[in-house]
């Protein structure tokens, strides 16, 4: 008989594979002043969390094989950070503490009885920064290996509800991005109509970083930031890929206050596979013929070009101004707007 506790609740397990633990920090950023409360209330039971949780190694080893018997059901696999497969494929560069067996091998044998399995932030989605550079652990992600389908799970997984891995990307997960994701398993209204192409729930992932960038009008009349702590836009020169990057980031703000380009840092597309490795300074925009390389989606280079130089023949004075200052020099001017 399957052990569920309150046999309504989403029973999650969470494990911490090869990264920095940056999602579980920036989880415990959410806005709540109870936690605990928020999961119970929502129908979420942690069943372990390496910083959350009290139990002990020899508790956490047995849990995990009462998993794998089926005497707890498991409902969602949380794995944190990439998955080290090295050396030479037998993934004892990480091995769980007590056991003696590699980290890749339980969340393999986890994830065949797991319901679903989701993976929390980029590294554990494509590899992220863990596969910087040489990547001498030959770590990867769950369903993937950078942009390319596989990963440690391979191409045709499907957990027991029927799901490929959700990819919750980023560096790190906006704590709401977890949280919704959890709540809409808890309620079963997760489908995979609500996964993007890259398994990335779509509540987060079908927005723009550049949505509601306190730099649009910055950027409407292509009036550019030359230095870190310029008001203009990123883009141009900065390396700001908010345009191209699918996160909710300045819509749905962190710690209620504050996003990347709101601090003044351009966004490196953290939510992509691949972003990791960019190929170039991540402050510097690539540009071919003084022409961003990387321009917004759906946009054509010869309408980008055409709209760019009109815009910046149109730049208010104000604007052009304040795009090269760290603070506002000239104001908008106050005018009558009614009509008469």
């Amino acid at each position: 008989m399957l052990e569920t506790g309150d046999h309504m609740a989403l029973n999650v397990l969470w494990l911490q594979s090869g990264g920095c633990g940056g999602c579980s920090m920036s989880l415990l950023c959410a806005d709540t002043t109870d936690f605990p409360a928020l999961l119970r209330s929502n129908g979420i039971r942690l069943l372990w969390h390496p910083a959350l949780s009290l139990a002990g190694e020899q508790d956490l080893i047995q849990l995990l094989e009462r998993c794998l018997a089926g005497q707890l059901q498991l409902d969602a696999l949380c794995i944190e950070g990439a998955l080290l497969r090295g050396p030479q494929g037998t993934g004892r560069f990480h091995r769980l503490a007590g056991t003696g067996v590699a980290m890749t091998d339980w969340v393999r044998r986890l994830a065949g009885v797991a319901a679903h399995v989701v993976a929390v932030g980029s590294c554990a989605a494509w590899g992220g920064i863990t596969t910087a550079g040489r990547n001498p652990t030959d770590a990867c992600g769950l369903q993937y290996e950078d942009d390319q389908p596989g990963g440690l799970l391979g191409t045709d997984f499907r957990a027991g509800a029927g799901l490929p891995v959700i990819n919750i990307a980023g560096c790190p997960t906006h704590p709401g991005w977890v949280l919704d994701t959890l709540m809409m398993l808890a309620a079963h209204q997760l489908t995979e109509e609500d996964l993007d192409p890259l398994g990335r729930p779509r509540f987060y992932a079908d927005q723009l970083v550049h949505h509601a960038c306190t730099r649009n009008e910055y950027y409407e009349y292509k009036a550019s930031a030359a230095k870190p702590t310029d008001l203009g836009c990123l883009m141009e020169n900065m390396g700001c890929k908010g345009t191209q990057a699918h996160a909710d980031c300045n819509t749905r703000l962190w710690n209620g206050d504050g996003s990347c380009l709101r601090g003044g840092f351009a966004c490196i597309n953290c939510t992509a596979p691949g972003f990791q490795s960019p190929g170039h300074p991540f402050h510097i925009t690539p540009k071919l013929a003084g022409i961003p390389i990387g321009l917004p989606v759906d946009m054509p280079k010869a309408w980008f070009v055409a709209l760019a130089s009109l815009s910046k023949s149109a730049t208010p004075r104000r604007v052009k101004v304040n795009s090269h200052s760290d603070h506002v020099v000239l104001p908008p001017v106050a005018r009558k707007t009614r009509l008469r």
